[in-house]
């Protein structure tokens, strides 16, 4: 089971009164504001690392293969989807 623990954040007073402001507005605590946050930043930025890392190994494949598809064959199916259309992957090539 996880602790929940306190953490401390410092905020200048014009940060802090934006907070209050929106809990008010919500009728939400500044405390359930600011762990909402917190989890939306998180899980926002574990997206973008795994984005980045598939991208760092689609690179680093790249470079030890020399496999790939042209804009234009990517272009081309993706177009074929957006019609709605079955298409079959474009095949990499080197």
């Amino acid at each position: 089971m996880n602790a929940i623990r306190p953490v401390a954040v410092k905020l200048d007073a014009k940060m802090l009164d934006r907070v209050k402001q929106l809990a008010e507005a919500r009728d939400r605590s500044t405390h359930w504001m600011m762990r909402e946050a917190v989890a939306q930043f998180v899980e926002r930025e574990e997206k973008r690392e795994a984005f980045r890392q598939a991208a760092l190994k689609a690179w680093s494949d790249y470079q030890e293969t020399g496999l790939h598809v042209t804009h234009s064959e990517a272009d081309e199916w993706l177009a074929k989807l957006e019609a709605g259309e079955e298409a079959d992957v474009p095949e990499c090539h080197n």
